[in-house]
């Protein structure tokens, strides 16, 4: 750890500040390690689930569920912020008003050639 260099533009992982790994309290360290073995108490309950051999059920995956729902209803959820507003505009809004207006300049300036009677026109059935 005593040779790790900071990056320009990121900031240190707080797994690597030693004022966050070395200085934390009993209590907190204590509930860290009562997640820590939660989390692995599922996970081995998981596990047991998964692997047993006489299984004929459907394991339900309570994260798995929740993530296909949330991909299912992204509506329910969403949130309009500037963001988000500011993408659907550049998407949906701006590109409809650079269309037209290349269309029309192009328009217009195949009109004048045509009135002016400097358009080279090549031979076509099709326009």
């Amino acid at each position: 750890m005593a040779d790790y260099r900071e990056a320009p533009l990121a900031s240190r992982p707080k797994t690597l500040d030693p004022n966050e790994y070395f200085n934390v309290s009993p209590d907190q360290r204590r509930a860290e390690e009562d997640r820590a073995a939660l989390r692995a108490n599922l996970k081995r309950q998981y596990q047991m689930q998964l692997n047993n051999p006489l299984r004929k059920e459907l394991i339900e995956d309570p994260a798995l569920t929740r993530w296909v729902y949330a991909r299912a209803n992204p509506y329910s959820t969403f949130r309009p912020t500037f963001k988000t507003s500011l993408l659907g505009a550049m998407f949906g809004v701006v590109p409809l008003f650079v269309l037209y207006y290349v269309f029309k300049t192009d328009r217009d300036r195949k009109e004048e050639q045509i009135k002016a009677g400097t358009l080279i026109r090549k031979f076509s059935l099709t326009t």
